[in-house]
C-alpha cells in the first residue's frame, strides 16, 4: 500500500540533552538516513537555550542525506530575519536543498528571562508574522527590501545570492493558540497543533489555513505487541511526573497546559500521554494495531490535518511500522 502523497511526513532529530557527545553526532546521522530511506519530507530541528546550534545541526543532515529537508525551529529574539534569509540562500547555493522554518513563539518563560524578552504571548505572535514577512520578501525580491514595523525596519535591504522559487522555504507556526493561527493566516504559513484525541477535535481543521499534527506512533500487527512496546519504552517514572509539572509552571506555551489537562488514556483508544506525563517525550502518542491507528489517523487527515510532524525515531524498524499505519490510513480515506 502506498500512502497518500498529500500527507508530508516529518521526523524528530535526537535532543543533544538525551545523549553524551560521543553518541550524539552517531545517533544524529542514523535518525536522518532512517528519515531519509523511508521518504519523510523533513526532521525538525530543536532551538531552545539547552540545545545545540539548529543550523549546524542541518548542515550535518544535508550532508549524509540525499532528499531529507531541514525543519529548522526559529526563535526571533536569537538573531535578525536577515540572517535567517542568509542561510536559507546559501544552503540552497552550496546542496539545491529545500529548508522549512518552525517559528517559535513562545518557550519556556526562564529562558524568555534570560534574553530580557517580555514581550507578551500574543504580540510575540504579530513580532513572528513581521519576521517571516521580511525572510519571505528577501527570498522572493529581485529588488532590494524595505519594511517599517513595529518590530523589524530595514531599508533597501538585499539578499545575494537569490533563491530559485524550488527551494522556497516551507512555514510553520504553532496553531493550538488563536494568536498562533491568526499569525499563520497572515503569513501562510501550515498551524501545527499537538492534537487532542480525534473524537474530540473539530470535524473541520481552520479552514483559512493548512494544518498538522505533532504525535508519536507505536504501532504492531495486533494491539497488544503494541502496548507491549509502548509500555516498555516509556514506564511510568515519578521523577518524569515531577518535571513535567515543573516544566508546565514555567512555560507559556498554550499547547503544553492544553496537553496537561487531558487524561493520559486507559488504553481503551490509541491516544495516550504517558510518554508526555512522564516528561519524555513533548507530543501524544498513538499507539494500537496498524488499523487501529490507522482509524485515528485518517480521522485526522479528514478533518484537514495534512501534516504529521513524528516523535523522534528509536530504529528505522520502527519508523517502518509507523509508514505502515500511514499506508492503512491512505487507505481509509480513499
Amino acid at each position: 500500500m502506498e500512502r497518500d502523497s498529500s500527507i508530508e511526513v516529518f521526523t524528530t532529530c535526537p535532543l543533544s540533552t538525551d545523549l553524551a557527545s560521543d553518541q550524539f553526532l552517531d545517533r544524529l546521522i542514523d535518525v536522518a538516513r532512517w528519515s531519509d530511506e523511508a521518504g519523510c519530507a523533513g526532521m525538525l530541528v530543536f532551538s531552545d537555550n539547552a540545545r545545540l546550534d539548529p543550523w549546524s545541526l542541518s548542515h550535518l543532515i544535508i550532508q549524509r542525506t540525499k532528499t531529507l529537508c531541514p525543519l529548522v525551529a526559529i526563535q526571533p529574539i536569537y538573531m535578525h530575519p536577515y540572517w535567517i534569509a542568509k542561510q536559507i540562500t546559501t544552503f540552497a547555493y552550496l546542496y539545491g536543498r529545500r529548508f522549512y522554518l518552525n517559528m517559535v513563539a513562545g518557550g519556556f518563560k526562564n529562558d524568555l528571562e534570560a534574553l530580557k524578552d517580555s514581550t507578551p504571548h500574543d504580540k510575540r505572535y504579530d513580532r513572528l508574522a513581521e519576521y517571516v514577512h521580511i525572510v519571505k520578501k528577501l527570498l522572493e525580491a529581485p529588488t532590494p527590501v524595505s519594511f517599517d514595523g513595529e518590530f523589524y525596519k530595514v531599508d533597501n535591504l538585499k539578499l545575494t545570492p537569490p533563491l530559485e522559487s524550488a527551494v522556497f522555504p516551507g512555514v510553520f507556526v504553532s496553531g493550538s493558540s488563536d494568536a498562533g493561527l491568526a499569525a499563520a493566516h497572515r503569513i501562510g504559513a501550515t498551524a501545527i497543533k499537538y492534537p487532542r484525541p480525534a473524537s474530540e477535535e473539530p470535524l473541520r481543521a481552520d479552514e483559512r489555513v493548512e494544518c498538522g499534527i505533532r504525535v508519536g506512533i507505536i504501532a504492531r500487527r495486533n494491539r497488544a505487541d503494541a502496548w507491549a512496546v509502548a509500555h516498555a519504552r516509556f514506564p511510568e517514572d515519578r521523577k518524569g511526573q515531577l518535571t513535567r509539572q515543573l516544566a508546565t509552571k514555567v512555560s507559556d506555551s498554550l499547547w503544553h497546559r492544553q496537553l496537561s489537562e487531558i487524561g493520559a488514556g486507559d488504553g481503551t483508544s490509541p491516544y495516550w500521554l504517558v510518554p508526555f506525563e512522564n516528561y519524555k517525550t513533548m507530543c501524544p502518542y498513538l499507539v494500537g494495531s496498524y488499523d487501529e491507528v490507522a482509524g485515528e489517523l485518517a480521522r485526522y487527515f479528514s478533518a484537514g490535518y495534512r501534516t504529521v510532524i513524528l516523535d523522534i525515531p528509536p530504529s528505522a524498524e520502527e519508523l517502518q511500522h509507523s509508514f505502515a499505519a500511514f499506508a492503512a490510513a491512505t487507505q481509509e480515506i480513499q
